[in-house]
């Protein structure tokens, strides 16, 4: 069930900072500033870090459109995402679109590969097209993500993760509720020596708080999370299948998995057949999304299935409202089920 909750006022907003602005707090001309704004070729690395660390705290960004257009913005809406190299965000993106052109919009993607870094960067450009609205993944950024939005005075709402407030409005689940779900599922179906595994180097914040509110579940259960193995690598079916490997042969007495994302489970299924460990008699596995390919598979993935085209149709309608109501700032919460499979 869908349920929401008011959050607080929205911020005030402050004078958007120029170029003249950045000059002067780095030090450098304004000309300087231009270059290192346009990535032209044979800027230093020290000019580029000075002008970029005012930029940020002055949540600068350039306005691509100045003397284009008579209006403040434009019909784009950015949207971020870190990744589209699985099946998690193309359904959230399918979502956002099919709303987004009925009201005679269009979505342009950035792509942050989990990098803090690179999300400012990718916002600032994005920033500079004026869009009418952005659409972000996750609730977790650096603070000239929210110093940028401030300026342009436009609604933002993230998607995935509602564990953390919301610059505005946000749209998702609760991760910490379904790891706290999926350790009392582990614990009734008689697992005692349970393990981990995640990907990215845990960059999404919301993988972390997941795999902490998981062990500290098991905790209260009186069961200890035997080991865990955080492959620096994206998700994959192959790097799961490579840390489950790792992480038996450390921990052999490991009776169950739980995974970050399908992906790895789906490649960990594949190394215990290709193994012959048996599933779940040996070890279970239970994996986070429920991607489709998870439900095909000999041995059904057990996984915690995430609403995300909904999830994306929810977040485009929500900054609909928000552009039309600027004081409408909701957390909506859509919920989650574990599909039981037969992998555990």
């Amino acid at each position: 069930m869908t349920r929401s909750r008011t959050t607080s006022d929205r911020p005030d907003r402050t004078r958007r900072a120029t170029l003249r602005d950045v000059a002067q707090l780095s030090g450098v001309s304004e000309i300087s500033v231009s270059r290192v704004m346009r990535n032209a070729p044979s800027v230093s690395e020290r000019l580029k870090a000075r002008v970029l660390a005012a930029a940020n705290e002055l949540g600068y960004t350039p306005n691509r459109l100045a003397g284009a257009l008579k209006t403040s913005s434009s019909n784009l809406v950015a949207v971020i995402v870190p990744s589209i190299g699985n099946g998690v965000f193309p359904e959230v993106l399918n979502g956002i679109e099919t709303v987004l052109a009925e009201a005679g919009l269009q979505p342009v993607l950035g792509i942050t590969q989990y990098d803090r870094a690179r999300e400012v960067q990718v916002l600032r450009d994005m920033l500079a097209w004026s869009p009418m609205g952005v659409i972000m993944a996750g609730t977790d950024h650096e603070p000239a993500v929210a110093r940028m939005i401030e300026q342009h005075d436009i609604p933002v709402v993230e998607f995935m993760d509602i564990d953390r407030p919301p610059m505005q409005a946000s749209v998702g689940i609760s991760n910490v509720e379904a790891a706290v779900a999926v350790a009392d599922l582990l614990a009734e179906r008689g697992y005692r020596r349970p393990g981990y595994i995640g990907a990215w180097a845990e960059r999404p914040d919301r993988s972390k708080a997941r795999r902490l509110a998981f062990e500290a579940r098991l905790a209260e259960l009186g069961i200890p999370l035997i080991d865990k193995e955080i492959a620096q690598m994206p998700a994959s079916a192959e790097v799961g299948a490579q840390t489950t490997e790792i992480l038996l042969t450390r921990s052999p007495e490991i009776d169950a998995i739980f995974f970050a994302n399908d992906d790895q489970a789906l490649g960990a299924l594949f190394f215990c057949q290709r193994t012959g460990r048996r599933v779940p008699q040996d070890v279970g596995l239970i994996g986070f999304n429920g991607i489709e390919i998870g439900r095909a598979t000999p041995t059904v993935l057990a996984s915690v299935v995430t609403p995300r085209y909904q999830m994306g149709v929810e977040t485009a309608r929500l900054l609909l409202a928000a552009a039309d109501d600027p004081g409408a700032r909701q957390v909506v919460d859509l919920g989650f089920e574990i599909r039981l499979g037969e992998s555990i």
